[in-house]
Order: structure tokens, then sequence, then C-alpha cells
């Protein structure tokens, strides 16, 4: 399969590229710079020359594709619109593509959040009362202005891309967890959590802790994209989630001790404020637990790669002094 790839060069892109061609098929890449093509002829992608603003671009590119994995973002968009912006940009991204595929049948394989259909913020209790997502779980809408500037706003894109099935694309939306982890995070949610701790001097944790996250092993996510592609039924939601329950308290108390760093409770009234965590605040008090056994049952995905803590301790978030 000739698989067209953007986020080529981001922190899980070259994993998925390699999957891919590891596997037989053949990838052209986007790229924005000489750099980036550089990376991209190095892993083994044709390169396309391009960015997400060119969406003529992008339609010609996925038409002349066997398949589409969509995993970059307009980055550059947060700085001016925050993540309002980036949603509505990547939604007319989700609608070039359907142009280009609508009709085929051709895989479109898109990069969504594992809070999607979870993402209310600890401690108040989600839409799932307290079980975990499944990928049954459609991503909740986020229609209203109380959405406006939240991680929800996202949501839009995942529910644009699954309506691409009623236009006979096969369209799935993998939904990552929140800590992608791998020798080549750069700066993934783990290494911002990691540099705040060491800037503190203290690893803060929302309340008494027990809100949960999940956690995938990036080269294990890799193969989640490459496994939708192939085998996904159209409009379907797959859980890139190895690890889909771990207490923040416990991921606190990791970074703690190997920063040998004091580990503490940040109440409510100060981590919601512009005090201790900032504008990580209404991420770290998120509790999104997420299964992944239908994932695992219908396209045969077992995770292989270290789990969270035996990779932070591998050298690559900790080096030796």
């Amino acid at each position: 399969m000739h698989v067209f790839v953007t986020g080529g060069t981001g922190h899980s892109g070259p994993y998925i590229i390699s999957d891919l061609l590891a596997a037989g098929h053949e990838v052209t890449a986007l790229a924005r710079s000489d750099s980036s093509a550089q990376v991209l002829t190095a892993l083994g992608a044709k390169v396309r020359r391009g960015d997400l603003n060119d969406l003529d671009g992008l339609k010609e590119a996925a038409a002349a594709a066997d398949g589409v994995i969509h995993v970059a973002h307009r980055q550059d968009l947060l700085p001016v619109g925050g993540i309002d912006a980036v949603a509505a940009a990547e939604v007319q991204i989700m609608l070039a593509y359907g142009d280009a595929l609508a009709g085929t049948g051709k895989p479109l394989v898109v990069s969504g959040s594992i809070g999607s259909a979870t993402n209310e913020g600890w401690p108040v209790p989600g839409p799932l009362q307290n079980r975990p997502a499944t990928e049954e779980d459609p991503a909740l809408s986020a229609a209203g202005d109380q959405y406006k500037g939240s991680l929800r706003v996202r949501n839009i894109v995942e529910l644009t891309a699954i309506g691409l099935a009623e236009r006979g694309v096969r369209t799935s939306v993998v939904r990552i967890a929140e800590i992608m982890h791998s020798a080549a995070d750069k700066a993934g949610f783990l290494q911002v959590l990691i540099g705040q701790a060491k800037e503190k001097g203290v690893v803060g944790f929302p309340g008494d802790g027990t809100n949960r996250w999940a956690a995938v092993h990036a080269r294990d996510l890799a193969t989640l994209f490459r496994l939708a592609l192939e085998k996904s039924p159209a409009g379907r939601y797959w859980h890139a989630v190895a690890e889909g329950a771990i207490p923040y308290r416990e991921l606190a108390q990791a970074i703690g001790s190997r920063l040998n760093l004091p580990v503490v409770s940040i109440p409510v009234d100060v981590m919601m404020g512009p005090g201790f965590f900032g504008f990580l605040a209404n991420l770290v008090t998120l509790d999104t637990p997420a299964s992944n056994d239908i994932t695992r049952q219908m396209l045969g995905w077992t995770p292989t790669q270290p789990g969270l803590f035996a990779d932070m301790d591998n050298g690559h978030y900790f080096p030796a002094a």
C-alpha cells in the first residue's frame, strides 16, 4: 500500500514510517523544510514538500495514495488562536481529505485523544461515571461557548473524521494516551512535567492524586496506526493505551524518586489558579481511565514495549549525572 503520512518528523512519525516500511508499505511523507526532508529521506520515505496550509496539496497527495495517516497539527496557530484555532484548521484538513477520498473506500487514520469521550476535569465525575472509556464511546460534543479554549474543542476533529465514513472513506481515529513515551520524546507531557518539577524543586499532584492517566510507548502506537490502516472498518475508534489507569500520584512519585525531589499534594484552589500548575492545570486534573480490549481483539494489537515506569529508567528521561 502507498501511504501518505503527515507529521512524519514528530515524536510518533518516525516510528510510524519505520513500521509501515518494515511491513512492506511504501511511504510518502509531508515535509515543509529541508531539514525535515532529510530526516524523512533517511528513514526511507519519499518526500512531498508542502505544509498543512495547502489544502489543495493535501487533497492531491491523498488522492494519489492508497491510504492516509494524519498525525500533524497546526502548532503555529497556538500562540495566536489557541487550541480553538488549531482545531478549526484541522477540521478543514479533514474535509479536504474527505473531498479527495470520497467514495473510494480508502483508509484515513487520524490521531485523537484518549480523553475525547471522558474529558471532564477531576474531581467532577465524567459522563462515563468512573468506568474506563471504551472504543464504543463516541467523542463528546464540543458545541457551546463553555468549551472554548479547552481540550474538548478538538473533539470536533474526531467527529468530523468519523463522519467521513458516510462519504465512503474508511476513516478511523486512534485515540492516544496522555503520555506517549520513548527515547525520542523531546517535548511530550512527561518531559514537560519533569521540567516543571526541576524548575519548582518539588513534584505536585492534584488533590489526592487518584485521577488516572493512560500511557503508551511510541513504537506500540506506531504499530496500532498501521493495523488501523490495514484492518479498520470505517467509522471506528481505537485506543492506543498500553496502561489505562495510572494514578497521577504514582506518576508524581515516580518523577520525584528519580529526581530526588519531594512529592506534595496541591490543593484545588491553588492548582486551578495561576499557581503551581499554571497552563497545565486543566491537564493534570483529567481523569481518563481507558480500556484497550476492543482494539486488541479486533485489530490484534499487542503492546510489546516497556511500560511507562520501566521506560523512565532507560536513561533518556533522567540521564545519569
